[in-house]
């Protein structure tokens, strides 16, 4: 039997198992060159036709149908009285007992609303619920070019753990729950053949809030998602560890003595934040709790940058800003619910009909109607998703260079935007000094100030956020270096073999 350390992270997730010794990275995405790691998104599809419409669909579309019926039967009632010919009332009598004979077909009234809702029914028709229960399931690379590829097929969840701590509506929970469980159960199987032993053990790294308004019962709905998703998975035995304390972990055995240690985590759907006692003598210790000095944290990671940069430098080449001939702006939350691939109800109200019919209003309305082309262009093709995802690129392109052109063909011929790394600066300012007040609330909850600092995650690479924090923060602060990547797996993994 085996323990792995489990990443379920926001953009990307990672399976690690400790062998007392050596750390073992578990191939999960044989599409890229780090096939360690594997995003987070899941594409659930059809092949063929989409599955039978729920209940409640077939009964109101047969009540429709025979409304329908009752008012030719009220008319062809009124034709009978009013014929005077015999032969006329009988074909009209005959008529009113087919029609009769019809509303009361039950069977043959539920074929033909089937009938009717799959001519018109498409993938955003079906509940989250139905979806993860009939749908075919793609993970990592190859599921992001399925939706690529043909985006009516399925849905893609962008970010399936940015939902737990969310409010969810009636069956939305065991939705996740479903979701989850398919994508562990992969994580689970996949160690299983390349360690050749059974995995019946987890230890899952979570944020310190899953949720930014829910509090407590946002992080304890999360924490029941992820365990009766591990349960489902085949899992047997599952804790949860808190990210950057995994993190700390991992670099504790490095320390020549006791150490009190800053581990900023900043990914990418949380930051968190803790202030730990390390030593090497109790790196074999099960429980740290006591070591633990502060931790704080909060739902803001590298995505809200991501859609930070598209509404402050792209949104504006897509008609942000245009003014109508009111003299009104064009409405602001057309970009914002854009860009929201962490919101479901949110996202398919901006991919439904009304939502395109409202756009292509505004444009009748504005002198520069091509640029407000191009969001009704992510609209009507549901290319939000893609969208994000370019931004994240060109996020970390900039991390690199000082300006880039970014290709956003796929959207329009020939479209490309300029972007620079002010442009960059400009999009993160008030997500950075979120990201700063979390640091000085873990300071001040401490009772001992820390000696070193170590940052983690995949925003700790990005050369404007390690200025701010080793420069111009905490400048006398010595910064342990480490993995970016995959530290926090890595702790994980340790924690999972103390089982």
């Amino acid at each position: 039997m085996a323990a792995i350390g489990i990443d379920y992270g926001t953009s990307n997730s990672e399976v690690v198992y400790f062998d007392g010794t050596k750390h073992h990275f578990i191939k999960l995405d044989p599409n890229v060159e780090q096939s360690n790691k594997i995003r987070s998104s899941v594409f659930v599809y059809y092949n063929d036709d989409l599955p039978r419409p729920p209940v409640s669909a077939i009964e109101a579309k047969v009540a429709q149908i025979q409304r329908a019926i009752n008012d030719q039967l009220e008319k062809t009632k009124n034709s009978y009285y009013e014929a005077q010919d015999p032969r006329e009332q009988r074909v009209f009598s005959e008529k009113i007992d087919d029609l009769r004979a019809q509303y009361h077909n039950r069977p043959a009234l539920q074929r033909q609303a089937i009938q009717l809702l799959l001519k018109y029914m498409t993938v955003q028709d079906l509940s989250l619920n139905q979806l993860v229960e009939t749908g075919e399931f793609a993970f990592g690379e190859e599921g992001f070019k399925r939706y690529l590829k043909t985006p009516d097929k399925g849905r893609l969840i962008y970010s399936p753990k940015n939902f737990l701590g969310a409010h969810l509506v009636p069956g939305q929970k065991a939705a996740f729950v479903g979701m989850i469980a398919k994508q562990l159960a992969f994580f689970r199987q996949s160690a299983e053949q390349q360690l050749n032993q059974t995995v019946d053990t987890a230890v899952i790294g979570r944020p310190v809030r899953f949720h930014g308004t829910r509090g407590e019962e946002g992080n304890s709905q999360a924490l029941e998602i992820m365990a009766d998703a591990a349960k489902e998975a085949g899992f047997t035995h599952v804790e949860f560890l808190e990210e950057p304390i995994a993190a700390a972990y991992k670099i504790e055995p490095n320390l020549a003595k006791p150490t009190n240690v800053l581990v900023v985590d900043i990914g990418g759907g949380t930051t968190d934040i803790c202030c730990i006692k390390l030593s090497p003598e109790k790196r074999s210790n099960l429980n740290r709790q006591q070591d633990v000095l502060s931790v704080t944290g909060a739902r803001i990671g590298g995505m809200e940058c991501d859609k930070n940069l598209i509404v402050k430098s792209i949104a504006p080449t897509m008609g942000q800003g245009l003014k109508m001939l009111s003299g009104l702006p064009v409405p602001p939350t057309y970009f914002s619910d854009m860009c929201a691939v962490d919101d479901i109800p949110r996202l398919n109200h901006f991919f439904s009909d009304e939502y395109g019919l409202d756009i292509t209003q505004t444009m009748s309305i504005i002198k520069e109607s091509k640029l407000l082309g191009r969001l009704l262009t992510v609209q009507e093709e549901k290319l939000s998703a893609r969208l994000v995802n370019s931004s994240r690129l060109a996020k970390e392109m900039l991390s690199s260079k000082t300006e880039i052109t970014l290709p956003l063909h796929y959207i329009e011929a020939d479209y490309d935007v300029d972007l620079s790394v002010e442009d960059l600066n400009r999009s993160m300012k008030s997500w950075l000094s979120r990201v700063k007040r979390l640091v000085v609330e873990c300071l001040e909850n401490s009772s001992e100030a820390p000696e070193m600092l170590f940052i983690t995650g995949g925003m700790s690479l990005s050369p404007i956020v390690r200025k701010q924090l080793t420069q111009e923060m905490l400048p006398n602060l010595p910064v342990i270096e480490g993995d970016a990547f995959n530290s926090v797996c890595e702790g994980l993994a340790i924690q999972a073999a103390r089982l």
